[in-house]
């Protein structure tokens, strides 16, 4: 009866043996390509599509720094991928009643429904890739799991179109077909909310978190409010994302043409495993390829102002490119040394997604005013204020930056035990399981982490 005794929340201030990765799966490129397949049923206007993403990206705006980072606070991240997938599944019932009354707000209702589990989910994915594992290597990890999202991203429009929707695309018959592959998703998320609950997943706790960090050799991270670091990366991330949300929108409006879409989502996944793999290499930095690619974002992106035709699609395919290892690495840099903040921290970086909320109706009413080459002026801004982040890190923050990429904590064997935290954990618990262990445990703990 072990199978009914599973504990799936976990205490923060517990100290655990998290070493592993899990992997996140990619549902938005497959909601996506649904949701085109119903606007273009009912006529939607351009206005009301961008209630769609308004919808979309304020569930992110809400959500991580409110209901879903308290729960990944309290409960752990098994719990809060699982309620995640939850939400989404609910938010995918919801359009059956929408699409079969064809109502707009009960769309934009479900959208929102779908952008709370999906900001959910990324709450605990995002950190839980970035920390969970040995520390110099976070950027890698997030990068290549970004890249795997992309492969997704390409894939998914490619079946549903062609597969789902060859023959029918505008016509009751493909809006019976939505309804089905939402009940259909609906279902298999409900077939990961079981996986999650019996697969054996490590846990991390802000009590993991800060015992890293004095290991690492950094001090204590002090409190929130002055976590400087912190703050810029949600900054230079909102204005990043609302960029790249607002070029996309631009290049999806404009490249109409068969299969560009395509080699966008192709080159996109591509140049993140190539950032994955640079970052191997000792010499080249995380924070020397987010400034790269950042400044080349903003390169292309007035090249592509200034060129027409064929060469300014070219360029703006070069600003998707670099875009691809720009998200990952701000999440992961943000994140450094911030110890028990850690879990804080990263809902604020993926509350910055919202940034998609507002960049790409100012793109909008200056392409109304002034053509769509103008409107590149938005993003353009976008990435020179998300560009004060790399300038932070490369020229005033060097220091906490490249002692978590040079440190091999994580890497080698401690002793006689390939995870020092093994025999920590276990007596800690032995001296709490005594009358007055805590007070013990306490006492104990105290000169280990002066010395």
């Amino acid at each position: 009866m072990a199978f009914w005794k599973r504990k799936i929340t976990i205490d923060d201030d517990a100290v655990t043996t998290a070493v592993h990765l899990t992997v996140r799966q990619s549902l938005i490129p497959n909601i996506l390509v649904l949701n085109a397949h119903f606007q273009k049923t009912l006529n939607l206007s351009g206005s009301m599509s961008a209630g769609l993403s308004a919808a979309y990206f304020g569930a992110y705006f809400i959500c991580p720094p409110t209901v879903s980072g308290f729960v990944l606070r309290r409960c752990g991240f098994r719990v809060t991928f699982m309620a995640g997938l939850a939400v989404l599944a609910v938010g995918c019932l919801l359009f059956w009643p929408s699409v079969l009354g064809r109502s707009f707000g009960g769309f934009c209702g479900s959208m929102f429904v779908v952008g709370a589990g999906l900001a959910t989910l990324e709450t605990a994915a995002d950190p839980f890739l970035a920390i969970c594992g040995p520390p110099r290597y976070s950027e890698i990890r997030l990068n290549l799991a970004q890249a795997v999202q992309g492969v997704g991203s390409f894939v998914a429009p490619l079946i549903g179109s062609r597969i789902f929707f060859a023959s029918n695309l505008g016509t009751d018959e493909g809006l019976r077909n939505v309804q089905w592959v939402y009940l259909s998703t609906a279902a298999f998320v409900g077939l990961l909310i079981v996986l999650f609950f019996l697969a054996p997943m490590p846990e991390i706790t802000d009590a993991d978190m800060q015992f890293q960090e004095i290991e690492i050799g950094q001090q204590n991270s002090g409190p929130l409010r002055t976590q400087f670091n912190l703050f810029l990366a949600v900054w230079a991330q909102f204005c990043y994302v609302g960029a790249q949300v607002a070029v996309a929108n631009y290049f999806i409006q404009f490249c109409v043409s068969s299969g560009t879409t395509e080699a966008r989502g192709g080159v996109y996944a591509l140049n993140r495993f190539i950032a994955g793999g640079l970052m191997t290499i000792p010499a080249v930095k995380p924070r020397y390829i987010l400034a790269l690619y950042l400044g080349m974002c903003f390169v292309f992106v007035v090249l592509a102002m200034n060129t027409r035709g064929p060469a300014s699609i070219a360029m703006l395919i070069l600003v998707l490119c670099f875009e691809s290892a720009c998200f990952p690495t701000i999440f992961t840099l943000g994140l450094r040394g911030l110890g028990r903040h850690t879990k804080i921290g990263g809902s604020l970086l993926v509350a910055a997604i919202s940034g998609g909320m507002v960049f790409p109706p100012m793109a909008g009413a200056v392409m109304d005013e002034c053509g769509a080459h103008m409107a590149m002026a938005v993003p353009m801004v976008g990435y020179i204020l998300a560009w004060t982040y790399p300038l932070y890190v490369n020229g005033w923050n060097r220091e906490v930056m490249d002692v978590h990429r040079e440190t091999t904590y994580g890497l080698e064997r401690l002793g006689d035990k390939d995870v020092q935290l093994d025999n920590r954990e276990s007596t800690t618990a032995t001296a709490r399981s005594q009358p007055g262990g805590a007070e013990l445990t306490k006492a104990a703990d105290t000169p280990a982490e002066k010395q």
